[in-house]
């Protein structure tokens, strides 16, 4: 009676466990900063919806991610992640239905003859005139079945928990396939603006040795003198240097190109023209809810949020009582020639139990406690998720601005600093300007390529990220 009053009681404190875990919503913008207003971004798709084969037109780029795709160590190790979290659901859902096993067992047991077992079979007769052997051998086959019921629903919210976090697994594969898009993409951009430095500093270095060999022979007529020599002589050695660290930048980022392919160094084939060329599709940045959806990463912590849910409720059933059912059915003998007599050598046993948890309700309660912390981890990890995807496509958007400008005004400056070149010289030709103002004006014009092959390299690097901001990319 005192047991049945104590289990009665603890169901009902374990009906009365809270397991809500409130925590205060931050709720999305309208529209994204700089943007257009929610009304028009509303009316057009995000440009996530865009397949990343529309939005990175150059053949050889493509080429190149479907290589890493087929062969990024990282891709596939998270597609190995999906199968190990299938193989979890597959066994929470095993845990749910009755287990069956076959036994084959054999042995022999000497009973002492002054114990209850031994006097009993001393004066027992197997059959009439065969009295029970004193070395007795055990021989049995048989079947045994276990299931525990699930009557508070901890082995389906175990099950569920497990479906959860395949999902996430998934979520989390598609979101190391958009990076891995996205940074190929990227490092295929850098290695083109590579290719454009190294060629404007090859052809720099050229002007410029023409000019120290002019500069010479002036010297020779007596128009220029020594420093000027010097100065002319140090801007070349300047390039060159440059030069050599272009080259080994090049060098750097092809191996990162490879890498993210997955193989060992090697050359790459590519058309360095190609960062110049008109990008694909305009960008559209959508609405901020549409990240919800277009985003791997916010799914993936959308779904470990599901997964701290269920299994808080899960801790929460294990203060419940546990129905567990066994049975078994076989055959069992001491003589093989008898193993199979029916019904003499048949056993069979049902055995049904109710076990409430009573003493032990320290472990039980630290497991609660634990699941319900770690639901708040994931709902904190949640609103972290949304809030960096809105930062990162609100920095993507303003970058994509900045640089368009940045674009337009590097152009104004390499023409001014070309025409300032030619300038100089005829200037210095006429006599009408001093080597030190040639010299500057060929540094300018110089600076100023490299700053416009800087601006498009920005620009490019700007559009991937957007677009990966976005969480387009993986589809």
């Amino acid at each position: 009676m005192t047991r049945a009053l104590a289990l009665a009681g603890l169901c009902c404190g374990c009906a009365a466990i809270n397991i809500d875990t409130p925590i205060a919503e931050k709720p999305l913008p309208a529209a994204f900063a700089g943007a257009a207003d929610a009304a028009d971004a509303g009316a057009r798709p995000s440009s996530a919806q865009t397949p990343w084969r529309e939005w990175f037109a150059d053949p050889r780029l493509l080429g190149l991610i479907d290589e890493a795709l087929a062969n990024n160590q990282n891709l596939l190790a998270a597609m190995q992640r999906i199968e190990v979290t299938r193989a979890g659901i597959v066994r929470t859902t095993g845990a749910m239905l009755p287990q069956l096993s076959l036994g084959v067992g054999a042995g022999v047991q000497k009973y002492g003859r002054y114990t209850d077992t031994g006097a009993g079979n001393a004066t027992t007769d197997i059959r009439p005139g065969e009295p029970v052997p004193q070395n007795l051998p055990n021989l049995a086959l048989g079947v045994q079945s276990s299931w525990e019921i699930d009557l508070w629903g901890k082995l389906r919210h175990q099950r569920e928990a497990a479906l959860a976090e395949y999902l996430a697994s998934i979520e989390g594969t598609q979101a190391v396939h958009s990076a891995l898009i996205s940074d190929l993409a990227s490092a295929w951009f850098e290695l083109l603006a590579l290719d454009h430095f190294g060629a404007v500093l090859r052809e720099s270095a050229s002007r410029q040795q023409r000019a120290v060999e002019i500069v010479r022979l002036e010297k020779q007529a007596g128009r220029a003198n020594e420093l000027a020599v010097q100065q002319f002589t140090a801007q070349l050695a300047s390039t060159h240097a440059r030069e050599r660290e272009v080259a080994q930048a090049t060098v750097e980022a092809e191996n990162r190109v490879n890498l993210l392919l997955g193989r060992f160094p090697q050359p790459i084939a590519r058309e360095k023209a190609l960062l110049f060329a008109e990008f694909p599709q305009p960008l559209s940045a959508g609405v901020p809810s549409e990240l919800l959806v277009n985003r791997p990463d916010v799914r993936q912590a959308e779904q470990r949020v599901r997964v701290s849910q269920f299994d808080v409720k899960a801790a929460r059933a294990a203060f419940f009582p546990n129905l567990n059912i066994s049975a078994g059915i076989g055959y069992q003998a001491f003589n093989p020639a008898f193993l199979f007599s029916t019904p003499e050598s048949l056993f069979y046993s049902v055995v049904g139990g109710l076990v409430a948890p009573i003493v032990n309700l320290t472990g039980i309660q630290a497991a609660f406690s634990g699941a319900k912390a770690n639901q708040v981890v994931a709902m904190y990890e949640y609103q972290r998720a949304v809030i960096n995807a809105f930062t990162e496509v609100a920095n993507a958007v303003s970058a994509v601005q900045t640089t368009e400008g940045l674009l337009e005004d590097r152009k104004a400056q390499k023409a001014a600093c070309e025409q300032s070149v030619a300038t100089a010289d005829l200037l210095y030709r006429a006599g009408q300007a001093s080597y030190f103002e040639v010299l500057i004006a060929q540094q300018s014009a110089l600076q100023a390529e490299l700053d416009l092959v800087e601006a498009w390299k920005r620009r490019r690097l700007a559009n991937v990220a957007v677009y990966r901001a976005l969480g387009g990319g993986w589809r």
